[in-house]
């Protein structure tokens, strides 16, 4: 007979519509606040690095002595450096990739992106095309593969990963694997946060995330959101049209 703290426990774990609601919410005010940090940074920041960029290759140009020369381009290698880091930072604040160039080829970038700065092999299992989702659908899957890509080049120690994308029943179906550690191999302090929120906007969305992992076999996160499409309208003609050949562009 289950004690009383167990059925408590799975109350507590039982998420009402009304937290679900409130989750998302919070979700939606989370992007909103990385966008407008991502602004500043790229508008104030950035303008006034290459600013000070450009006083530098004055200083350069003008410098008397070899010695200073070579101070100068120093900094402005260290510069380059920050201004660098700086994009990185960026990048990863606002899903800019994701609205100019749509889902599947911001995962694309994303993955192209761990394998020259990682020098880890990518396998790639996305459709040639997929129908307009739901916005915050197409930004959980995004930050998803995101954060899964930095715990893999952070973390995991692997030579190889996969990124899967597919349409099925209704729903949006996101695996990620790697040939690494695993999470039980890992420092426990480096396996906390990131996968939380990537769990919890699952959650938020209506979906859900399991993780399957072995010590020095790998981690495989799968993630299912509800497949909503963009446009209401277009989402009830398709429920509404008769069933089509299997393509490479799913409707949910």
């Amino acid at each position: 007979m289950p004690s009383k703290a167990a059925s408590k426990r799975r109350k507590t774990e039982v998420a009402t519509p009304e937290s679900a609601e409130i989750s998302r919410q919070l979700l939606k005010g989370e992007e909103e606040e990385r966008r407008r940090i991502s602004r500043e940074l790229h508008d104030e920041t950035g303008q006034a690095l290459m600013v000070l960029r450009f006083h530098l290759e004055m200083l350069a140009s003008e410098a008397e002595t070899k010695e200073q020369q070579t101070k100068v381009e120093e900094s402005l290698e260290v510069l380059d450096r920050t201004i660098e880091g700086l994009r990185r930072i960026i990048a990863r604040l606002s899903p800019r990739v994701l609205e100019e160039l749509g889902l599947l080829s911001a995962i694309r970038r994303q993955a192209q992106q761990l394998t020259s700065h990682a020098q880890i092999k990518a396998r790639l299992e996305l459709p040639e095309e997929i129908a307009p989702l739901d916005h915050e659908i197409e930004v959980a899957l995004y930050r998803s593969v995101q954060e899964a890509l930095h715990n893999i080049a952070k973390h995991a120690q692997a030579r190889h990963f996969a990124v899967r994308l597919r349409v099925s029943g209704g729903r949006v179906l996101l695996e990620v694997e790697d040939n690494g550690v695993g999470l039980l191999s890992r420092n426990p302090h480096t396996r906390g946060f990131g996968l939380t929120g990537m769990r919890e906007r699952a959650a938020a969305l209506g979906g859900s995330m399991t993780i399957h992992s072995r010590r020095g076999k790998g981690t495989v996160v799968r993630i299912a959101l509800p497949c909503t499409l963009d446009d209401p309208k277009q989402e009830a003609i398709d429920r509404a049209a008769p069933p089509r050949r299997a393509s490479s562009a799913r409707a949910c």
